[in-house]
């Protein structure tokens, strides 16, 4: 199988080692470098029903690059777009759901599935909507987050509340809910003034056993920011 590691500590490279006749995908424009041995194709990942479901999910590109080992073995260094941490995540018994963007490598045993959401999940998600991204198979899974990125552990009676946005993956054993605010109470109307003037937004609340992987920046926060400072 090929080999996973994060290497760096600031703005880390994915570096993958592939013996030959094994590949591996991976999202668009993450390839850096490769050895001559490796061959880069665009694909769509499952087909074009599929490739659109990715897309409206969790805002994958509808073409994805796949690098195999024709010629021998070699290796490739992968990058996400946004600066920031990765993790390589082992997919077997453990399967989790990827947030937007999150995505950056897998071996070719790890399928990307798109499952829907339940109809409250679905009318508050960022993007997707009705769809999430779910891993299904088994090897390694690479992901990234915006900044530093940490793991949190869920646990009968310990749930958990996390901004929308700074959720990287979690654990589909994990229970999860969208909502407006932590407030338990107060009505749709309460829920959305209080989200509005508390600068919540959406939060994502957690229950069952599980790890969850945060990020440290907030993506959306930081392109307002940025689009709010003068020339």
């Amino acid at each position: 199988m090929p080999i996973f590691n994060v290497t760096g500590e600031v703005d880390p490279f994915l570096h993958i080692a592939l013996a030959k006749g094994e590949k591996i995908y991976c999202e668009s424009d993450a390839m850096v470098m490769m050895e001559t041995n490796l061959e880069l194709k665009g694909k769509m990942t499952g087909g074009i029903g599929a490739a659109l479901m990715r897309t409206f999910a969790n805002g994958e590109s509808f073409f994805q690059q796949h690098i195999e080992a024709l010629r021998g073995d070699g290796d490739c260094l992968l990058s996400p777009t946004l600066p920031g941490a990765m993790r390589v995540l082992d997919i077997g018994s453990q399967q989790y759901m990827i947030s937007d963007g999150a995505f950056v490598a897998a071996t070719s045993g790890v399928e990307l599935k798109v499952r829907t959401q339940s109809l409250g999940n679905a009318l508050f998600a960022q993007s997707g909507g009705f769809f999430i991204t779910e891993t299904a198979g088994s090897g390694q899974l690479a992901v990234s987050g915006f900044g530093a990125m940490s793991e949190l552990e869920v646990a009968p009676g310990k749930d958990v509340v996390i901004d929308n946005s700074h959720v990287v993956c979690w654990d589909n054993r994990l229970q999860y809910e969208i909502s407006m605010t932590t407030g338990s109470s107060g009505g749709f109307l309460g829920n959305l003034i209080n989200s509005q003037t508390s600068g919540e937004g959406i939060v994502l609340k957690f229950r069952g056993t599980g790890k969850i992987l945060v990020c440290s920046r907030n993506r959306a926060a930081f392109l307002a920011w940025t689009q709010s400072k003068p020339a």
